[in-house]
């Protein structure tokens, strides 16, 4: 009898259990489509793109790999650069138009790996080596395109006036201070 009474127990909860997994076709889940994103906007360098790539062409540029961009928008960034300084002969990294818009046109932010490199967008010495939150990007950026071959030519242009980051950096990651 304790076996009978035992060998019921185990099959009503063997049902229970199995009728709990049980799945009506109310109960079915759907499975999410793949999702493919596609890349809007090329950024590398601050204000590169926003300045030497008219509007007719943005979504061209953002949308072409940085190993094709040289071919297609070499040309069109060296006419923007002697629209917007006619008088350029080379820059503070003594590039010649030429070189210089051969370094602007693949937007991409160089990385160094060195240890002994620090990562800047220019510090006086090392240039394009990444970018640290505390560089001042766009006076760097104004100097190269308007300051000539020692940095001083048309003062007026080699800065945006904006001061350094209102708040102080974290010293650890997110490094970002909170926005109030």
């Amino acid at each position: 009898m304790k076996t009978t009474i035992k060998l019921l127990a185990i099959i009503a909860g063997g049902s229970i259990i199995l009728a709990s997994c049980k799945k009506s076709s109310d109960d079915m889940t759907t499975v999410a489509a793949t999702v493919y994103y596609q890349q809007q906007d090329q950024m590398g360098r601050p204000a590169i793109n926003t300045v030497f790539v008219n509007a007719a062409a943005k979504d061209s540029f953002n949308t072409t790999m940085p190993s094709a961009m040289s071919g297609k928008y070499t040309s069109k960034f060296k006419t923007q650069l002697l629209a917007l300084n006619p008088g350029y002969t080379t820059n503070l990294l003594t590039l010649t138009a030429d070189q210089f818009t051969g370094v602007l046109v693949t937007d991409v932010l160089t990385a160094t790996t060195s240890n002994t490199t620090p990562t800047t967008f220019y510090d006086g010495t090392n240039v394009l080596t990444g970018r640290a939150l505390a560089d001042d990007v766009i006076d760097v950026e104004l100097t190269l395109i308007f300051g000539g071959p020692t940095g001083a030519s048309n003062p007026a242009l080699t800065s945006d006036h904006v001061g350094g980051n209102d708040k102080t950096f974290l010293t650890s990651f997110p490094y970002l201070a909170s926005p109030w």
